[in-house]
């Protein structure tokens, strides 16, 4: 037998691991349960088209059934491919819907020449969208919300807005109404870039929002490009830290009670040790056994479906 050509192999191993982040992700936040109905939000970037393709994958091959519909707003922002993405749609065999909202206008009108628009742009598509999914009788809204999307919102967030907050992968969204998920939300973007170059996805670029090059986003994107460059690894650590969060050694009240700590009470995740490194040589140590002194009694972790397993055969 004639080996596989190389790029083929690694074509395989980016399919592969595009589908074991997005399944490791579904199985951590329970994002997936039988009978949902998921409307997946695609805007014609590459991002939500590689999050369609890789949940339909996964639709063919998990043990549970849940139906996906595709939905765009078409925003009608002027020379906007309308013929796009019903054919890319049709050709695939997926259901979807296309909203037809004007909303470039509202942003145009409201929003000075030079300003950023992302912020009501983003606002009026999410009131739309909530509106569409509960038409539409969905339980979950999917948004193609990436790794780096994640990290460039926490950033944002401490540099102009005072706030360790991010994106997380599954939260309620603002009107209450329906549970908002990001599959990708352990997937870098640099693979995404591989995989719509690979699927050759008809891209559809925003040309409202790509005409604002000194956003401040795209100046975190540039800082955190430039980190992982000079830096391999800290991107990862970064995101790692998203999901280890020590509520004790911050400085918010509302999530730790300081006021009542007392003398010999054992914390979760220890004393006041500043800097997670490796540990202290035995002369240096404090004689204390901190890994009896943090634990603590965990609940029953709820039973997942495993997204990645096999359909049952009949």
């Amino acid at each position: 037998m004639s080996k596989k050509p190389k790029h083929e192999l690694e074509n395989n191993k980016l399919n592969k691991r595009l589908r074991h982040a997005v399944g490791d992700v579904v199985n951590d936040f329970n994002m997936i349960e039988a009978g949902d109905k998921i409307m997946v939000c695609l805007s014609g970037g590459k991002d939500s088209y590689a999050l369609l393709d890789i949940l339909r994958q996964l639709q063919a091959s998990a043990p549970i059934d849940f139906e996906l519909v595709a939905v765009n707003l078409d925003q009608k922002q002027p020379g906007f491919p309308e013929h796009v993405l019903p054919e890319y749609l049709e050709s695939i065999g997926v259901p979807y819907k296309i909203i037809e909202e004007d909303t470039y206008s509202v942003v145009k009108r409201v929003i000075e020449e030079g300003k950023t628009t992302c912020s009501l742009c983003s606002r009026l598509r999410r009131g739309v969208l909530y509106r569409v999914a509960k038409e539409l009788g969905c339980t979950k809204i999917a948004l193609g919300h990436h790794r780096d999307d994640i990290l460039q919102t926490l950033f944002l967030n401490m540099f102009y807005g005072g706030k360790l907050k991010a994106m997380p992968p599954k939260l309620v969204s603002d009107n209450g109404e329906h549970i908002v998920i990001r599959p990708l939300a352990y997937v870098k973007e640099k693979d995404l870039e591989r995989y719509a170059e690979l699927k050759q996805f008809p891209i559809i670029p925003c040309n409202l929002c790509g005409s604002q090059p000194n956003l401040q986003r795209q100046v975190i994107k540039e800082m955190l490009n430039d980190w992982d460059k000079r830096f391999p690894g800290r991107i990862e650590s970064m995101f790692s830290a998203l999901q280890n969060v020590v509520p004790s050694h911050l400085a918010d009240t509302g999530l730790f009670d300081f006021q009542s700590l007392e003398r010999g009470q054992k914390l979760k995740h220890g004393g006041d040790l500043a800097f997670d490194r490796e540990s202290l040589p035995q002369q240096f140590s404090d004689g204390l056994n901190h890994e009896e002194a943090i634990k603590v009694e965990l609940p029953a972790p709820k039973k997942v479906i495993n997204i990645l397993a096999s359909k049952p055969k009949d």
